[in-house]
């Protein structure tokens, strides 16, 4: 059975998507592309948008990885400005939305009102109270390595709906197998109903 990696950095990965690096040339299988907040070049904005609109080919999934981050030394305002300019990009070209997030989830929560795409919070792994603020604001939250240890993320991801749901190694050296087995165990179903669920999420999300 082959799992789907929804947010990595390997280029010998290709089911799942690959997170494409600034500058860098799109593969010939899907990845995500956008401004990461500690990428913001205050000297060269609009040559990084230029080079992110110029790279949307037919295996581009998403729009991201994006978002705001307090541990990054851009300024606020300027992070705010090229996420939101990001969001609208995605509108048009109709594409999920793929976020890096530390620390910022309730100013991100209030950019969601500007998005026509989904968003989907890579890497999440925080308290159950902003998980539940999240949901309600209809995010996905996809969750990565820290859930094969941390007993408190389990407890999260146990009760997130799993239509809500994916899966990701990000840029840490284990296999995606091992998260979903150990997240089927957690949710307590087959590891061919926790797959089907996320290859249906993926088409809701590209979808719109």
């Amino acid at each position: 059975m082959d799992f789907f990696d929804f947010h990595h950095h390997k280029k010998n990965i290709k089911n799942g998507i690959y997170n494409l690096d600034s500058e860098e040339i799109p593969p010939d299988f899907p990845y995500s592309i956008g401004i990461h907040p500690k990428d913001i070049d205050i000297h060269s904005i609009e040559n990084q948008f230029n080079w992110l609109q110029s790279n949307i080919y037919e295996n581009c999934f998403a729009i991201g990885e994006c978002g705001l981050d307090s541990f990054v030394e851009i300024n606020q305002k300027i992070q705010e400005d090229v996420f939101l300019k990001q969001i609208k990009f995605a509108n048009e070209v109709k594409k999920p939305i793929i976020i890096h997030c530390v620390r910022k989830f309730y100013e991100v929560i209030s950019f969601k009102k500007y998005a026509e795409q989904p968003m989907i919070i890579h890497g999440f792994n925080k308290k159950q109270s902003i998980a539940d603020d999240l949901l309600k604001n209809n995010f996905y939250l996809s969750f990565g390595k820290a859930v094969l240890y941390n007993l408190s993320l389990q407890n999260t991801l146990k009760i997130t709906p799993l239509d809500k749901i994916f899966l990701e190694t990000d840029n840490d050296d284990f296999s995606i197998e091992e998260l979903y087995q150990k997240v089927s165990e957690i949710k307590e179903i087959s590891l061919e109903k926790l797959n089907g669920q996320i290859i249906e999420n993926l088409e809701t999300i590209k979808n719109g």
